[in-house]
């Protein structure tokens, strides 16, 4: 079999489960970040993360050696824009990869102008706060802009291009984790603009304002959410990070209702969400359930039959498959996790195999652990 006719194939595999039909078998999609494929094909990261041609042949000798549906990895963090542009929310570890310390870009003087105009307020004081490149005077700030715009598009549409060839050439399919990404309003507020400790305080003193600026941010994060190829099959991927850590008369207010339009703005323009439901939520699997139908989540944490029962016969599951017995486990330990997990999710559809994190590093697991899983999904995860 050629192997254009085994991408569709694969194709077919996502689009039955995101159409809400039966597919052959459950989809294997893969959680693997370029990061994990430079050391698994034994670059440096530190140094072959700069190199577009380096990291495509990372992706496709990984590719190769994992039997998943997808492309095994994509490149989410874009090192060279951000030495570029002299970035402090992305910041090199000394083992090269990428990590995202706490930053404060707006005070909390700045709330009334982020509400009556987010875009302007962002651009004009958030970014150079950010950006060091863009807090300088006249000429080398716009040129550092300009550069940083020049950077980003240039090396996504190379990526872009050498997914696709990946995937041809391997016969994967064309879909990978998302192809786009943007957080919630309120994770944007606190990620990127405020902080983790800057938001929890502005809960209290001044939460008119916060609610507000949730609101006025919602636009911002739907234009941010949705490219021109953008799908029910291409969908928007919306990583959750404050909610587990926020009271639940907090969440109910400030996280909760720009989350959902959010959510259900994406569905109104036929494209769908697949998000990361990190941490613990089980306080919110109801809040969950009145997504859209047919949103994918990911999930960190939680008891695969209870979520199954609350949130299997409307939305997709994926996730739970623990990353640290793929580390620690023999083979056999391995696979019976598996069996467990396919047994309590596959029943009925609405279920796509993947871990419950990204692989980062090439250390988070024994990779031969994860070859004999994902060839045992494949074999026993097939519908009558």
């Amino acid at each position: 079999m050629n192997s254009r006719k085994i991408t569709a194939e694969k194709n077919q595999l996502f689009e039955d489960v995101f159409d809400g039909k039966m597919p052959e078998r459950v989809p294997i999609l893969s959680s693997g970040d370029n990061s994990f494929c430079l050391g698994y094909v034994g670059f440096d990261l530190r140094r072959e993360q700069y190199s577009i041609e380096k990291n495509l042949e990372a992706i496709e000798k990984t590719t190769k050696d994992f039997d998943t549906d997808s492309i095994f990895a994509t490149m989410v963090r874009i090192p060279q824009m951000y030495k570029v542009l002299g970035a402090k929310n992305f910041v090199m570890g000394g083992d090269g990869f990428l990590q995202h310390p706490e930053v404060t870009s707006l005070n909390e003087n700045d709330y009334d102008d982020l509400i009556e105009d987010p875009f302007k307020t962002i651009c004009d004081k958030a970014l150079p706060q950010i950006y060091n490149e863009f807090g300088k005077e006249g000429f080398e700030g716009k040129s550092a802009f300009a550069k940083g715009m020049f950077t980003f598009y240039s090396v996504m549409d190379q990526l872009d291009k050498g997914y696709l060839k990946i995937a041809e050439k391997h016969g994967k399919a064309v879909y990978n984790m998302a192809c786009t990404a943007a957080c919630t309003p309120f994770d944007v507020l606190s990620d990127q603009l405020r902080s983790f400790t800057g938001i929890s305080k502005d809960m209290r003193r001044c939460p008119d304002k916060v609610e507000a600026a949730c609101e006025a941010l919602l636009p911002c994060m739907v234009k941010a959410g949705i490219k021109p190829n953008s799908s029910r099959y291409q969908r928007t991927f919306i990583p959750l990070h404050m909610a587990p850590y926020m009271r639940t008369k907090d969440f109910e207010r400030f996280y909760w209702p720009t989350f959902k339009k959010y959510v259900e703005a994406l569905d109104k323009a036929g494209v769908g969400a697949t998000i990361f439901v990190e941490q613990d939520w089980s306080r919110y699997y109801d809040y969950l359930f009145d997504l859209p139908e047919n949103t994918m989540m990911i999930f960190e944490e939680g008891d695969p039959s209870e979520i199954k029962k609350k949130l299997g016969k409307k939305h997709i599951l994926a996730g739970f498959y623990p990353m640290g017995v793929l580390k620690t486990g023999t083979e056999k330990d391995c696979l019976d996790k598996a069996k467990e997990i396919v047994d309590v999710l596959a029943p009925g559809g609405k279920y796509i195999f993947t871990l419950d994190k990204n692989l980062l590093t090439v250390r988070d697991i024994n990779p031969e652990n994860l070859k004999a899983v994902l060839r045992f999904v494949k074999e026993y995860a097939v519908y009558a």
